[in-house]
């Protein structure tokens, strides 16, 4: 079976990594260090514990490691720039020098940014898409890093979902470039889960392949999310096989990067959903 994706979103360099977008999915898995992650994994300021998730991730064949300090469930009350520091940046100061895939900051503010950059993180993931601190993409541009852009509706309602979702990202697009950052530095996000509604969010995962026509590879974070809970009436600690379900089917529609709390189990989904939509066999 040939590889229907295998169009040409070349290669996005990430620390000594590339990411050869079309070959294969790729994974990225997610160390939280609020105290209030609804996903109910946030690590708080247990250094230990944050090394020892990220050796497993590793060992369990992810890509890259997102980390974050300040949580986005509904309802979340941001944290001041200070306090977001204090959480991420020895988090990542030491994943950097122990683990050996890149590590990407999740955070919409610049300061955070260029203070984990420094720390070591190759990567920036704005959950803002730029909209909240458009200085997020001058950090990106000037150390060449990649930065992946996320549509995010909590501020408004939509009123026409699909055509403006797919222009507030292109929107996010052209402020990342008016700012020098280059074309294969950039990954868009659908945002599943961020304004969105349960109907809307399973819209994404059905039509991930219409939001790469803006030319870039597509990231993709369903993990444990509230729409597989309404759908499947579970609690977050029982939406794995949920979650599976969103990861193959968002694959098949076209994703090229899952972010996923759950790294052993999802790898396994991705490896098979790679083996049958892209015709890609993992070396045994």
């Amino acid at each position: 079976m040939g590889n229907p994706f295998s169009d040409e979103l070349g290669v996005t360099r990430c620390g000594d990594r590339e990411f050869r977008w079309g070959e294969r999915t790729y994974v990225m898995g997610v160390i939280n260090l609020s105290p209030d992650s609804f996903a109910g994994d946030g690590l708080g300021d247990d250094l230990d514990a944050a090394l020892e998730k990220a050796r497993r991730f590793v060992s369990e064949g992810v890509d890259i490691i997102d980390v974050g300090g300040e949580s986005t469930r509904p309802g979340s009350t941001p944290i001041p720039v200070e306090e977001e520091l204090r959480r991420v940046i020895p988090v990542i100061e030491l994943l950097a020098r122990e683990v050996p895939v890149p590590i990407s900051v999740d955070t919409y503010k610049s300061e955070v940014a260029r203070r984990a950059v420094s720390a070591g993180a190759r990567m920036i993931n704005d959950v803002w898409g730029l909209k909240f601190d458009p200085k997020v993409a001058r950090v990106a541009a000037e150390h060449r890093l990649p930065l992946i852009l996320m549509q995010n509706q909590r501020d408004a309602p939509f009123r026409d979902f699909f055509p403006e979702l797919i222009s507030s990202l292109r929107r996010s697009i052209e402020i990342a470039l008016e700012s020098g950052v280059e074309w294969t530095d950039i990954i868009i996000d659908p945002g599943i889960g961020f304004g969105k509604t349960v109907e809307q969010n399973l819209e994404i995962v059905r039509r991930v392949g219409e939001v790469r026509r803006l030319g870039r590879p597509v990231l993709i974070g369903p993990s444990r999310k509230s729409f597989i809970g309404l759908v499947l009436d579970l609690p977050v600690e029982e939406r794995l096989e949920g979650t599976a379900a969103v990861v193959a089917i968002g694959i098949a529609s076209g994703a090229d990067m899952v972010r996923v709390h759950d790294v052993r189990e999802m790898i396994r989904v991705v490896r098979m959903s790679d083996a049958i939509v892209r015709g890609r066999l993992a070396a045994r």
